[in-house]
């Protein structure tokens, strides 16, 4: 695995699935099962998402968000953690991450299946999570804070 450090640029959650997420201060990840107050939190393999700030700037040049000057915002493709700085599309299953000075996550899943009638790419005519959002397992629990340091294990 190629060591890499980036942070977190920005943690999101939302009280309903297949929306966006609102952006907060901090979360707590509990092991096994996610962020707490999040809608995607479960004992599933898709505990916490993560895409990269640079994945969704690299989506402002799709034509419907061009077209309709839409703005993009961490969260706005359901992503429990924006990143920055850490090339998300190097990992592989089973690589490890520790977020902040507590939290360890293990991927345990690249992409996903878009559903239909899925908001976020009704809203912009595209989605990024298919083709560069990872998923991951909490293996160690504790609290994240927007700017702690993201970095492989």
């Amino acid at each position: 695995m190629i060591n890499m450090k980036g942070q977190i640029y920005s943690i999101n959650i939302s009280k309903t699935k297949h929306t966006a997420k609102t952006p907060v201060k901090q979360a707590k990840a509990t092991e096994n099962f996610g962020l707490e107050s999040d809608a995607h939190a479960g004992s599933g393999i898709r505990q916490i998402s993560l895409l990269s700030s640079e994945s969704i700037s690299r989506q402002k040049e799709c034509t419907k968000i061009k077209k309709n000057d839409l703005e993009l915002k961490p969260g706005d493709f359901a992503e429990n953690i924006t990143t920055k700085g850490i090339d998300l599309t190097l990992l592989k299953i089973g690589d490890k991450l520790k977020a902040g000075e507590e939290v360890t996550l293990e991927i345990s899943k690249i992409g996903k299946e878009c559903h239909i009638g899925c908001k976020i790419f009704e809203t912009f005519g595209s989605c990024v999570m298919p083709r560069e959002g990872i998923f991951t397992k909490v293996l160690k629990g504790g609290t994240i804070k927007q700017g702690d340091i993201l970095e492989t294990l």
